[in-house]
């Protein structure tokens, strides 16, 4: 009996946002968000691309597609996380990211890590 392959990554986010590089009188918010992707399935899997949508209050769109993060393509294994810090600037202090990862796992299956949408926001803009 062969073992049944489960392929998930799991992605958690935390943002900062970062005074001393925004310009709010040219409509400029800054952010610093960490990502921490984990494969919680039983396959190594790859992390090859990125979809990024950032999403700012007046809803304006921007996309980011790339290959890796941060100028890596990290391989986890089983229970496994990656961790890294990376920046994003919209025209409002309050706005949203979401995505996904393309993944390729060890067996040459490629899959989507979905990356759920998190907050951007300057200090005392949400309550």
């Amino acid at each position: 009996m062969t073992e049944r392959r489960i392929y998930r990554i799991d992605v958690k986010a935390r943002t900062t946002y970062l005074p001393d590089q925004s310009d709010e009188a040219e409509s400029r918010y800054v952010f610093a968000y960490t990502i921490t992707i984990t494969n919680t399935g039983t396959v190594t899997a790859q992390l090859v691309s990125r979809h990024w949508i950032i999403t700012d209050a007046d809803s304006r769109v921007q996309e980011v597609r790339g290959l890796g993060v941060v100028g890596e393509q990290p391989v986890l294994r089983p229970g496994e996380s990656f961790e890294y810090t990376s920046g994003a600037a919209i025209a409002t202090p309050v706005g949203t990211m979401t995505g996904r990862y393309h993944m390729r796992a060890e067996d040459g299956v490629t899959f989507e890590a979905p990356i759920p949408e998190f907050t951007l926001s300057a200090p005392r803009i949400l309550h």
